[in-house]
């Protein structure tokens, strides 16, 4: 029997426009917007740095010149930064600069390019911030018919009527207690097998599917976690981190 090897890969989402976000995100891209001393995006580099992740795939759309100009390969970070660049796909009529292909569909264009490799990943969205340590997340393995592993979280605010319950090891649609996708999970590249190149198509439809199917499981984190969506939030934050 095989020993079941800890996850080597993950992927960053951070081609969405942050257009709650407005006007920081005119002209900077969120997720390079300042938490704490540095931008958010490199909190979650230097997480998955942390916990032996050496190759952290992301995906760009919206200024994404300005996130590859400013983190570069990643060599600064210990790792290796590959960048799909969604923003150089070609224009269709009536576009003057190509629309991000959603969060499916940005991981099923990183999986058609061979960004990621055919094997179990670490997603983040790249707008979240937590202190949650993703050391356990990285030995996650997934059985055959488990397609994805998601973290949830009571710490969302915004969201207090949650999105998923958890009914024992799996997540489920319902239930009495719902808590929120935190935006960190481990998935199997089967998950986008219906998903094609090119196609923009998000995720949580996806996730509802296979959920249904009980196909997904999940866990509760404890950590502090916060969805950086909007200038109220990012401002409370750094207060939150000056004091810390």
């Amino acid at each position: 029997m095989k020993t079941p090897q800890p996850i080597r890969q993950a992927m960053i989402l951070a081609a969405g426009k942050g257009t709650r976000m407005r006007p920081l995100t005119l002209t900077t891209p969120k997720p390079l917007v300042i938490v704490g001393t540095q931008p958010l995006i490199v909190w979650h580099i230097l997480a998955l740095q942390k916990i032996g992740i050496t190759r952290v795939v992301v995906n760009v759309g919206w200024l994404g010149e300005k996130l590859v100009n400013t983190l570069g390969d990643g060599s600064k970070f210990g790792v290796e930064l590959v960048w799909s660049r969604e923003d150089l796909l070609p224009l269709v009529a009536g576009q003057t600069q190509a629309e991000p292909l959603e969060t499916a569909g940005g991981i099923r264009y990183a999986l058609g390019q061979g960004l990621l490799q055919d094997a179990p990943f670490i997603l983040i969205n790249g707008d979240v911030w937590t202190g949650f340590d993703l050391a356990t997340v990285a030995q996650k393995t997934l059985n055959p018919n488990i397609l994805a592993h998601l973290l949830l979280t009571d710490k969302a605010e915004h969201n207090p009527q949650g999105d998923f319950a958890l009914a024992g090891e799996l997540v489920a649609l319902d239930g009495v207690k719902k808590h929120t996708f935190a935006g960190i999970s481990v998935l199997s590249p089967c998950l986008f097998d219906g998903v094609a190149l090119g196609e923009t198509k998000a995720l949580a439809p996806i996730l509802k599917q296979v959920i249904a199917n009980k196909q997904v499981t999940g866990e509760l984190m404890t950590a502090d976690w916060v969805d950086v969506g909007t200038l109220e939030r990012l401002d409370k934050l750094n207060q939150k981190l000056q004091k810390s």
